[in-house]
């Protein structure tokens, strides 16, 4: 069976199989022997790029033990990597999806439009809780822990990544907690633009409709893997991953580039609505 391209699917499915061989106490050479398989093969399955069977998969899960529900589960994830995008439907907010933050750590650049809020990985917790209000809540989730999850994200920040925040001028007037909770995110936006690996711009007002006036989305970059778009819906979170999308996409980024202010011109405009 030929090799395929590694996914977002195919990573967490490999994540999951290497937590179930992690359960045998087994190197992955020992095992490859025990199974009669070349160690190269089990390395692939592991990094998320194939190269095995149905059967293949069943015999490894055999071996390791893996109960019979988290056996269905992974051979489910096991089909999903032949798509070319993957729709995961969380129990929670879908941009506090564990696969999306994984994935956010693999990233070595991270690109994020926002048409309406102030970008996610920039809020503060009052601002947070603002939208959060604003919002049509879900009695069943605790938002206190969503929040504590979200500030988690900050920990993404690292001079050994890159980050680049294009933001609408609608999102950064758009008053969430009053006075006080806004003048604190703009201060915040403003430290954190000031970071060597962080670009914040913004697309003014006068550029009338813009190429992100179909939504916001976020792109993840590896180094080893091909990129990722995400899209947060109300319930859903979306990976596109084929090659159409990723050239549309790319294409909106090219054009927003043109479109926002550069960063000197965007830290002024968020320094004139702060003062």
């Amino acid at each position: 069976m030929p090799r395929r391209k590694s996914s977002v699917v195919g990573r967490e499915f490999g994540n999951a199989v290497r937590n179930a061989i992690e359960q045998t106490g087994l190197t992955h050479r020992k095992l490859a022997e025990e199974l009669g398989w070349d160690e190269a093969k089990l390395s692939d399955l592991v990094r998320g790029k194939g190269g095995v069977t149905e059967a293949d998969l069943m015999q490894l899960l055999g071996y390791c033990r893996v109960k019979p529900l988290e056996a269905q589960y992974l051979l489910a994830l096991f089909r999903e990597t032949r798509e070319s995008g993957y729709l995961k439907i969380p129990d929670g907010p879908p941009d506090q999806v564990p696969l999306l933050l994984n994935q956010e750590r693999l990233a070595n650049e991270i690109t994020v439009w926002s048409a309406n809020l102030i970008p996610g990985h920039l809020q503060t917790a009052d601002y947070m809780r603002a939208v959060i209000d604003g919002a049509a809540r879900d009695k069943s989730t605790d938002y206190e822990k969503v929040i504590a999850a979200k500030l988690e994200r900050r920990n993404l920040f690292h001079w050994s990544r890159t980050f680049e925040f294009y933001v609408h001028e609608h999102a950064l007037r758009l008053e969430g907690g009053g006075p006080d909770v806004m003048k604190d995110q703009y201060v915040h936006l403003l430290m954190m633009a000031q970071r060597s690996y962080i670009t914040l711009r913004v697309v003014p007002n006068s550029v009338g409709v813009h190429a992100g006036s179909s939504g916001s989305f976020l792109r993840l970059s590896y180094e080893k893997f091909e990129p990722v778009i995400f899209l947060e819906g109300e319930t859903s979170g979306l990976f596109l991953e084929d090659t159409k999308s990723l050239a549309r996409y790319s294409s909106v980024l090219k054009r927003l580039d043109a479109q926002a202010m550069d960063p000197e011109q965007s830290k002024e405009l968020i320094t004139s609505i702060l003062f």
